[in-house]
């Protein structure tokens, strides 16, 4: 599997990083040639299902997710939260977490690790996917934590 691991701070609120951050149609937004597809109803919770599908028309792949962790940022000024998403695909396997913490008051550091496998690629190719992925997530977390 890439392990990437991409850190960014920011000056925000933990409670409004965490929203950029959980905005799954945001990520798309920022991710080359990927949109949202079937999304669960309702709030964001453990249990929440989202597919991103990449490609160009029909020539492409689906990355549906599991949320199997949803602790965001309690009301009460709790300094972390997390979400861990496990990726159930034919193509794409493995999982992400985001970690926002607040690291002084109207700033944090959003922590964003994935494990990504892609079926029948070989392993020796990892490095090359980490490398990717790192370039696309960490572009896409940078412009999540930007000022707007």
């Amino acid at each position: 599997m890439a392990l990437i691991r991409i850190v960014r701070g920011a000056p925000l609120s933990a409670t409004e990083a965490w929203r950029r951050v959980t905005d799954w149609r945001a990520h798309a937004a920022l991710v080359p040639l990927t949109r949202v597809g079937a999304v669960s109803a309702g709030p964001v919770r453990e249990g929440s299902r989202f597919t991103m599908r990449t490609g160009i028309g029909p020539v492409g792949f689906d990355d549906p997710m599991e949320v199997v962790r949803w602790e965001p940022p309690g009301p009460g000024g709790a300094p972390v939260g997390v979400c861990r998403l496990e990726k159930r695909g034919r193509v794409v396997t493995g999982w992400a977490e985001i970690e926002v913490r607040e690291t002084a008051p109207g700033s944090v550091r959003v922590t964003w690790t994935e494990a990504l496998r892609l079926r029948g690629m070989p392993r020796v190719c990892d490095p090359v996917l980490a490398g990717a992925g790192k370039w696309v997530f960490g572009r896409a977390l940078s412009a999540l934590m930007a000022d707007n």
